[in-house]
């Protein structure tokens, strides 16, 4: 009998090579962070002569809220070589700031200085002071050409390309009446009439997006998880979704390093007068009333946190921000559950809003392309660096130009295969991925030991950090300092000011003067660590209250101690919501959401030991062989964090214990990729 062919290997070989193509194509595309053929198709779009040569700008226009106050706005439309703006309608853009307009127009003006500007930019680009003690200025220039400041003002390259861009002050800033509320119920609806008067003028086609940076980043999350018809894709650039636990007063301690700065700038600038209108005779005396009664708008509640002893007499606002919900509170959160438009999200591994960007992209109910996270080795005013560069991401001005292209226009661009999360791994490179954390991590346990690790000699105590729980039973004191004025989270708590002192920002040994150090042995290969991180502690104090940080480093073999993660808690607002927090699926804590309220404060006994969790920064890292993974423990973290007066007053500011003991260990649940330890 004739045997018949034995086709079946040759389609299962068949087969085979196509799904290794495939996966191939997949991961390939997955590992081009500068969007490979279509990031430079990108550019070159952008870069491109416009169809309009002009842009027609009303400066000031009022708009009437539903309660009767009065913004004004900057309308930017595309005009032809004659400064007329074209009657065709165009898709159009919002930004709501707080900023005041006239700084958007004087770095609009800036921008748009023929040659001049451009040059600039490129003069900017090449600026190097790497490896110099100054290399910490060059991580503040580099950011000028990566895209940014187009971001921030306005991009004429985008208007004069088709689109509108419509800038408002929003309420109580700028030359708009009325009181700032910090996003009380009543500027989100500000911005959501803003929205829909945009939508319904001659000039635009119905079709809304919104761009900024920071507040004009949270607003847009804001926005989004409105609803309103008109809005159809935004792209904020350092948004936060939870504005207490990510700024305000992470772990409980009020941020004074970004907090009193902050509020000081956007004070001084509403009180600018409009200039013009009263030399022509149009000054808004509602407006001068409006300043007057609020001149200072949030000093009084900042004023009352950093004097009041005793909590019984603390001012009702003050009990408004520390209790939940309020209407304070609730202004300061975002639902990103109802975000239902593409959203593309930037931030940063050491921006003022790290603890919520990557949960941002993750709960947002659309598929990877519509919804886009980019991350960077950043601080809050130096995202882009180096963008545009080969192997970085695209600028982000183009980045921009493409997603409301995509969104806005309909036009089928290839920006939703982009990522759909590009990061910048922390001692790595740039990567592109599909999931947050990444693939292939799983959490388990290193636990703080207090036998020598031999990696340093100048911490208080110079522990290891283990996967088995071996310690013998000790006790750990440390007490608060001010070693933590020269560290990272004083950079990423003055938004990034203090870069300029990288002996600071990017080695922690200064700061571990005062701290308890756990550190591993080195790992044989490259260890990813991916995702959220909590440190678990085993606390005894003296006292009835008390304030802890801790940090996640990666320890290089010449001593430098960078860190990876951040994060802090005041003792008595341990109380966790369970309901909000996340565990992993070996039932530790990954995400532990405190309460945050003096509703729920629970003052400890002196000499008893509490348990705490102080949830670290999310991150996406990698240890290369021969690095070691450090656990930092300190017992204060100004300026970035300090406690609240009446909890300062209730800590003594006295020394505080680390309790190691095999029984009730501490540790840390950390994400890790790789064989580990």
């Amino acid at each position: 009998m004739r045997s018949r062919p034995f086709t079946c290997p040759r389609r299962l070989f068949a087969a085979l090579i196509a799904l290794i193509i495939t996966s191939s194509y997949a991961v390939l595309a997955q590992a081009d962070p500068d969007g490979g053929e279509f990031g430079r198709a990108w550019a070159a779009s952008y870069a491109a002569p416009p169809p309009h040569p002009n842009v027609h700008i009303d400066w000031d226009v009022p708009l009437t809220m539903s309660d009767g106050t009065i913004l004004k706005a900057n309308v930017y439309r595309p005009a032809d070589a004659a400064g007329r703006p074209v009657d065709t309608p165009t898709p159009t853009l919002v930004n709501l700031t707080p900023y005041t307009k006239l700084a958007s127009m004087l770095a609009d003006s800036a921008l748009s200085i023929p040659v001049l500007s451009d040059a600039l930019v490129e003069l900017f680009r090449r600026f190097d002071l790497s490896g110099t003690p100054l290399d910490g200025v060059t991580d503040l220039t580099k950011m000028l050409g990566g895209g940014l400041p187009r971001n921030f003002t306005v991009d004429r390259n985008l208007i004069r390309s088709g689109y509108t861009q419509v800038v408002v002050d929003v309420r109580g800033t700028g030359f708009s009446q009325g009181t700032m509320s910090f996003f009380g119920a009543r500027e989100q609806q500000d911005t959501v009439e803003v929205i829909e008067w945009a939508a319904h003028q001659p000039w635009s086609d119905g079709n809304i997006g919104m761009t900024g940076v920071s507040y004009s980043a949270v607003n847009q999350i804001q926005a989004a998880d409105e609803q309103p018809p008109a809005l159809k894709a935004i792209f904020p650039v350092e948004p936060g979704s939870d504005l207490m636990r990510d700024i305000l007063a992470p772990g409980g301690g009020l941020n004074v390093a970004f907090t009193p700065g902050w509020l000081t700038a956007v004070n001084l600038s509403k009180l600018l007068p409009d200039l013009m209108a009263a030399a022509q005779g149009r000054f808004d005396w509602k407006w001068l009333a409006d300043r007057v009664a609020s001149p200072f708008t949030f000093f009084d509640m900042l004023i009352a946190a950093l004097t009041t002893l005793d909590s019984s007499r603390m001012p009702d606002n003050l009990v408004s921000v520390l209790s939940e919900p309020s209407p304070l509170r609730d202004g300061m959160l975002a639902e990103a559950e109802r975000i239902r438009i593409p959203t593309f999200v930037v931030g940063g591994w050491h921006d003022v809003f790290t603890n919520t960007q990557p949960s941002i992209y993750q709960r947002i109910p659309l598929p990877p392309g519509q919804k886009q996270l980019l991350m960077g080795d950043t601080y809050h005013l130096n995202p882009g660096i180096d963008f545009g560069k080969p192997g970085r991401p695209p600028r982000l001005d183009v980045l921009q130009r493409a997603w409301f292209d995509r969104w806005l226009k309909g036009i089928d661009n290839g920006i939703d295969t982009f990522g759909p999360i590009t990061s910048e791994q922390l001692g790595g490179g740039w990567t592109s991925t599909d999931r947050y954390p990444r693939a292939g991590v799983e959490y388990r346990r290193m636990y703080l030991n207090g036998a020598p690790s031999g990696t340093t000699a100048t911490s208080v105590h110079d522990g290891t950090l283990t996967p088995a729980n071996t310690t013998a039973p000790q006790r750990l004191t440390i007490g608060p300092g001010i070693t933590s004025i020269c560290s990272n989270d004083t950079a990423v708590g003055t938004a990034g000011l203090t870069v300029l002192l990288s002996g600071c920002t990017n080695d922690a040994r200064p700061q571990e003067l005062n701290g308890l150090t756990f550190t591993s042995t080195p790992v044989a290969e490259p260890t990813l660590i991916s995702g959220p991180v909590n440190v678990h502690l085993n606390t005894v104090l003296d006292t009835i209250d008390g304030y802890w940080s801790a940090t996640l480093n990666d320890v290089a073999p010449d001593g430098r101690s960078t860190v990876l993660a951040t994060g802090q808690l005041t003792a008595s607002l341990r109380a966790l919501d369970p309901a909000k927090s996340e565990r992993s699926a070996n039932g530790d804590l990954t995400v532990p959401y405190p309460k945050l309220t003096f509703e729920s404060r629970q003052p400890l006994t002196p000499g008893a030991p509490t348990v705490l969790d102080i949830g670290l920064t999310p991150t996406d890292a990698v240890l290369q062989p021969g690095h070691r993974l450090r656990v930092d423990v300190y017992a204060s973290n100004f300026p970035k964090g300090m406690a609240l007066m009446p909890i300062l007053v209730d800590s003594r500011l006295a020394p505080q214990h680390l309790e190691l003991n095999p029984d009730q260990p501490s540790f840390v649940n950390v994400p890790i990729g790789g064989s580990g330890w």
